[in-house]
């Protein structure tokens, strides 16, 4: 029941309508809030219950220091709820599992339901396996449905089955750029007790790129899949009440630079000012100049700086917006009533104190690429080959990486040269440079020729451009990068440019719009004519899903070594994640994805090196074929319209004759197949009681890995293509799944067996118990002298053996995605605790919600300062205080070696909030929640 203490419940009319809201103006110091907080506040005082959220949690937000440190613990009730399939699927089994359990409790298993409106977008099952044909997307949504109809059929299973939950069928956009063209409210309404109740819209989503929602004013980010089933059952999200950054915008973008070159800025700016944890929040007069479009791609952008979320405010250019994308004239009309009555509308004139303060004069923004394997690393493109080579050094094992002085290229003689380990890690301001690569002397280069099968003949060498993708919810519904990327190759193709023949080429649009534009614009051709047919609606190439490279060239490749280059226009480029063939990733415009595909490789000056010649041998330059800006407006001021928006979302839920063709189970709980290999009913409840075990010590704990810094949950989640060899691989075919049916350990979330398998098994990822070894692998110390083993048996060992584990991390533990199975994974592996130098948030928060606890070295140490090699066994003392309602602000551990001398330190526990600790308690979040369902 709501309370109400400072009267804030009041009316609002809007065309008639009359409308329940909580007004802000209630309490002093409202006002002056950032824009963000402005909808935390409302949030506060439409859930004020007395008990989790009070009048002094109210308080302490209205009367907000942008000075202090955050300290005070709110509970954020998200309005919705937004998933993909990869993740999603997860939780909906877990929903499916909870219905059961409560059931086995002695409950009510219908209770199981969203409380919250919860959507599933099917976007990140798609692979590119057929490219360059008019066909291939028709043959990848035929290859797409073979490999997913299991997890289909669940998935419309829960459609069916539980209330307020709605599933997108695959082919209907990105997740995300779907959310922001229609499924985003931006002010929500909802019965409550037979009112109309009207309050902003806030959704947390299974994908860290939800925060592109923030683009059109809606508050939110991404979540794990477990904080999402919490909300998705009316469960708050505990949070500190954060410092806010204000950023700045001033000037206008130049004619030779994109909304991607502007983010690619943003993200190194606010990486290298620290924003973790915090919101950003755009103001100034310059923001009513930035596109929405531009505004979305700058949310989108959010985990890559490192923040919570990166909010524009609403004005006039969210209401056009609105209006362009088909949402009705009552709705924006709501929209515009509510916020201007809230005073959330933007006013560039009102002053607004934020916690720290950055500038961006967006004329002062030139075109840049980021790589080679992470979003911050920022290079404008002038330096990119220089910059390339420099980086090369780290990539290539036991080759000296020279340049020749004729500019033919570059030479690779063997040398005794250091492999990219030893500085793989550092920042790309700081690798030593062993080998000066621009004053060396050296021969010719000596590439690798490749005879393919259809006759094709060329040659490879380090930095060629084996893949390039317009892909991602980034850009690929951002009409001035979109369009500028068909001009680009309207003008290539007119002076007789091509891709060159070693290129995987794509385009995987955000929205079916997308194709409507270009097909409008009569540019389409243009882009067919250099390779960038239309490969599928979904994440492709930047979730990892590029599909092979064509046989001849992956071997050649593997054969040689070759550290071959991507570039695509998405948001993540890390180790492994794009192609298992490709070593180095850059993020780059649309434009320029087409750029180097017509260049060929990375190792290349775009200012003095010529694409090619024209008709009559004159030389062209990537200058020579650059959109103009003014005519790129142009075209899209004609291409698009509002209904091509509405047609296209008209039946957004219908799905093809694919999907509506698909056999569906029915019934309120799940028949689940003994022998599916898809989804799984998870062991989480198993032989558990409504009372609560209590917490212990850990004693006797070996180490599964250590690692270093800045591991990412692409490091620590499977994801991506495995091989046989692996233990996933291996359970497979134990299971009669043929080598060729593996598809993605995305795609088969829904099945911890394998997911378990592929935990800590990225094939990049360097546990530092072995030397020189990349891959699963760990030491298994239940054997003799400790002998090489995948992470997967050896854990299977140690929970036999009842050893507990620990994991031991640097900084920025957890960065990237929001993955639920970095958690889950973890924890089924036996891992009781993990210890770092820092983590990023979602991953810290989801050990906890999967009865993990999250360390900390103590300030300034870390495993190696303390002199730890990962051989020890860890005591972790203290734990117990948490069953007397205490959170230790400490704990002891003890770490002894095997001469018996011990190594001790206090470290911090990030158990951050009274809510993260009855999570603990419970033995984590879905325990929580399934013992308050079933009382």
């Amino acid at each position: 029941m709501t309370v109400d203490s400072f009267g804030a419940k009041g009316v609002l009319n809007v065309g008639g309508t009359d409308y329940e809201i909580f007004r802000l103006n209630a309490l002093e110091g409202a006002k002056k809030l950032p824009y963000s907080l402005k909808v935390l506040l409302e949030n506060l005082l439409r859930t004020e219950d007395g008990a989790n959220v009070t009048e002094k949690h109210i308080e302490a937000l209205a009367n907000w220091d942008p000075e202090a440190q955050p300290n005070t613990e709110i509970q954020f009730t998200p309005a919705r709820v937004i998933m993909q399939d990869f993740t999603g699927v997860p939780c909906i089994v877990d929903l499916a599992t909870m219905r059961e359990a409560v059931a086995e409790l002695g409950g009510d298993a219908s209770r199981v339901n969203p409380l919250a409106p919860a959507e599933l977008v099917i976007d990140h099952s798609v692979q590119i396996d057929a490219f360059g044909s008019t066909d291939a997307i028709e043959r990848n949504m035929d290859i797409e449905y073979q490999r997913n109809g299991e997890r289909y059929q669940f998935l419309r299973w829960g459609q069916t089955a539980f209330d307020d939950f709605k599933v997108v069928p695959p082919g209907m956009g990105i997740v995300h750029q779907v959310n922001i063209e229609n499924l985003a409210r931006v002010v929500m309404t909802r019965e409550v007790d037979g009112t109309v109740r009207a309050y902003p819209d806030t959704c947390v989503g299974t994908d860290s790129h939800t925060t592109m929602e923030n683009g059109i004013g809606v508050l939110g980010w991404g979540v794990g899949g477990i904080e999402a089933e919490a909300a998705m059952l009316g469960q708050p999200i505990s949070m500190l009440i954060p410092r806010v950054v204000g950023f700045k915008l001033t000037g206008e973008i130049p004619s030779g630079a994109t909304a991607t070159d502007v983010v690619l800025t943003i993200t190194e700016m606010l990486r290298e000012h620290g924003v973790v944890g915090k919101f950003v929040e755009f103001y100034g007069e310059g923001v009513a100049a930035v596109p929405l479009a531009n505004r979305a791609t700058i949310g989108n952008m959010s985990p890559e700086f490192g923040s919570t979320a990166a909010i524009f405010p609403i004005d006039e250019v969210t209401m056009d917006y609105l209006r362009l994308t088909g949402r009705s004239e009552e709705q924006v009309a709501l929209v515009e009533a509510y916020t201007k009555e809230q005073g959330m509308w933007h006013d560039p004139s009102e002053e607004i104190a934020f916690s720290e303060y950055l500038e961006l004069d967006l004329s002062t923004v030139v075109p840049s690429i980021a790589g080679p394997k992470r979003p911050q690393d920022r290079i404008e493109l002038t330096r990119s080959k220089p910059q390339f080579r420099d980086d090369l050094v780290n990539y290539v094992e036991g080759q000296e990486i020279v340049k020749d002085r004729s500019e033919n290229g570059t030479s690779f003689p063997a040398s005794d040269s250091p492999s990219h380990d030893a500085t793989e890690e550092q920042d790309a301001s700081e690798r030593p440079r062993d080998h000066d690569v621009q004053d060396v002397e050296g021969r010719a280069s000596n590439p690798i020729k490749v005879n393919m099968e259809d006759g094709r003949e060329f040659e490879l060498d380090h930095g060629a451009v084996s893949i390039a993708s317009i892909t991602s919810c980034t850009n690929t519904s951002n009409p001035s990068v979109m369009m500028a990327a068909a001009v680009l190759a309207r003008n290539a193709v007119a002076k007789g440019l091509k891709a060159k023949p070693w290129v995987k080429t794509s385009i995987a649009p955000g929205s079916k719009v997308v194709t409507d534009y270009y097909e409008k614009s009569g540019l389409v051709p243009d882009l067919q004519e250099l390779g960038f047919y239309i490969v599928g609606y979904g994440c492709t190439t930047c979730i990892g899903n590029s599909g092979p490279l064509e046989p001849e060239i992956s071997q050649t490749i593997q054969d040689n070594d070759l550290a071959v280059t991507s570039v695509l226009s998405g948001n993540r480029n890390f180790e492994g994640r794009i192609n298992p063939d490709v070593k180095m990733n850059y993020l780059a415009s649309p434009p320029l994805v087409i750029a180097y595909a017509l260049a060929g490789t990375m190792d290349f000056d775009f200012e003095n090196e010529a694409l090619g010649q024209d008709s009559e041998g004159n030389d062209i330059y990537l200058k020579d074929i650059w959109p103009n800006p003014t005519e790129v407006q142009e075209i899209i001021d004609r291409s698009i319209d509002t209904e091509m928006f509405t047609t296209e979302y008209g039946t957004i839920f219908d799905g093809d004759e694919r999907w509506q063709n698909l056999e569906t189970p029915t019934g309120d709980v799940f028949e689940w197949d003994p022998n599916s290999t898809y989804v799984r009913k998870p062991p989480y409840f198993d032989g558990m009681s409504m009372e609560t075990t209590p917490v212990e010590d850990i004693k006797g704990a070996r180490v599964l890995l250590k690692l270093g810094d800045s591991v990412t949950t692409d490091h620590i989640s499977p994801a991506g293509s495995f091989k046989s060899d692996t233990p996933a691989g291996k359970y497979l075919i134990e299971n009669g799944v043929e080598r060729k049916d593996f598809n993605s350990y995305g795609s088969r979330r829904g099945n911890h067996e394998v997911m378990i398998r592929g935990t800590f098994a990225n094939i990049r990822i360097k546990n530092q118990l072995l030397d020189g070894v990349e891959g699963g692998f760990t030491r298994d110390f239940t054997q003799a002298d400790g002998p090489q083993s995948t992470v997967y048996d050896a854990s299977v060992n140690y929970q036999e053996a009842g050893v507990p584990l620990v994991v031991l991390g640097g900084k920025e533990y957890g960065s990237g995605s929001s993955r639920d199975w970095a958690a889950k994974g973890t924890s089924l592996l036996g891992v009781r605790a993990v210890i770092t130098e820092s983590y990023e948030r979602i991953h810290r928060s989801n050990l906890i919600g999967m009865g993990v606890l999250p360390l900390q070295f103590p300030q300034g140490e870390s495993a190696d300062s303390l002199g730890l090699d990962g051989t020890e066994t860890f005591d972790i003392e203290g734990v117990t205080a948490l069953n007397e309602g205490e959170t230790p602000k400490t704990l002891k551990v003890t770490a002894t070696k095997e001469d018996g001398s011990t190594v001790e330190f206090d470290a911090d526990l990030r158990i951050d909030t009274p809510g993260e600790a009855d999570y603990y308690r419970n033995g984590g979040i879905l325990q929580y929640v399934l013992r308050q369902i079933a009382k």
